[in-house]
């Protein structure tokens, strides 16, 4: 991987508003990130059947930093410079070591549906952190309709799983997993606009390998290979491929483009994709109030996503 010259570097940034010449540009790649990462609960989930929340977290982790230093390799691309080290350690800290460990430890306690009802609330919770780190100032009419989509998506969540309205120690998890992946990817979408989107994750990834590599082999020392599950194996390599890695090309550059506090609120969907995956792959049934409360969240996200956010340079 070689460093290019500081004129590379003096470039426009990598991701603008206007990428491809289509106003829609930032939510349709946030809606194909987000229906990769609806498949993350469950995925993670069946992966549980045969491997320890530990080497989950960290495993999967490592397999996509092998892959992320293959990519970076072989595109010659350029080495981050200064602070950017910094906030890619923080990209790291959200979405490649808190986010994955806290599901993880989760799914031990509370089934991955539940989980749908408090990950609701990461809409909101991304929407929070694009204002503090982004400098971004959504209207009221988009607070009005993220804080009616999260209940929305709280409800949907609750009557399609049955989960009950109560705290545990799952949700504990599951809300701390909120505030890390709020984290990372306010700040990833930051970072996208200067290194873009693949570059952002790759980078983390590579940042946070020393740490998980020793872990995930220290975390499987007992493990007996042999009797792992072949389901068990899909559901490892999804989160490893997919979730931890080439959704995120999808999701920050859909952030980058922004504003990211309306990118953000397509995360809504998230539950409602997972929970209607479990109804055609599991055979799942979904009744006519959770179609009302689905039909509730859909037209909330349209409301948020169509508000008008102010950002540092409209202002």
């Amino acid at each position: 991987m070689s460093n290019h010259s500081s004129a590379a570097h003096s470039q426009s940034p990598v991701v603008s508003k206007d990428t491809f010449g289509h106003k829609y540009a930032g939510l349709i790649f946030g809606f194909i990130g987000i229906a990769s990462f609806s498949f993350s609960l469950p995925m993670t989930k069946i992966a549980l059947l045969g491997f320890p929340p530990v080497f989950l977290g960290a495993g999967r982790a490592a397999v996509a930093a092998g892959i992320a230093a293959v990519v970076l390799a072989v595109t010659r691309t350029a080495l981050p410079r200064g602070m950017q080290w910094v906030r890619l350690g923080v990209v790291a800290l959200g979405v490649v070591v808190g986010f994955p460990f806290f599901t993880s430890f989760a799914l031990e306690h509370a089934p991955a549906s539940h989980g749908a009802v408090v990950i609701g609330l990461l809409p909101a919770a991304t929407a929070v952190a694009a204002v503090i780190r982004g400098k971004e100032r959504p209207s009221k009419t988009f607070w009005a309709a993220s804080i009616l989509g999260a209940i929305a998506v709280v409800v949907f969540s609750g009557l399609s799983s049955g989960a009950q309205f109560h705290l545990e120690l799952g949700d504990i998890y599951f809300l701390a997993a909120v505030v890390c992946a709020a984290i990372g990817y306010a700040e990833g979408g930051m970072l996208s606009r200067e290194i873009g989107s693949w570059q952002t994750i790759s980078w983390a990834l590579i940042v946070a390998l020393p740490v998980m590599l020793p872990m995930a082999f220290t975390s499987v020392s007992g493990l007996e290979w042999a009797r792992v599950p072949a389901l068990a194996w899909l559901g490892f390599a999804y989160i490893a491929v997919i979730s931890m890695y080439l959704g995120f090309f999808a999701w920050y550059r859909g952030l980058a483009i922004g504003p990211m506090a309306s990118v953000s609120q397509i995360q809504l969907l998230q539950p409602l994709l997972t929970i209607l995956w479990a109804a055609l792959f599991f055979g799942e049934s979904v009744g006519f109030a959770e179609w009302i409360a689905a039909a509730a969240v859909i037209a909330c996200a349209g409301v948020a996503v169509r508000a008008r956010v102010k950002t540092a340079s409209t202002r």
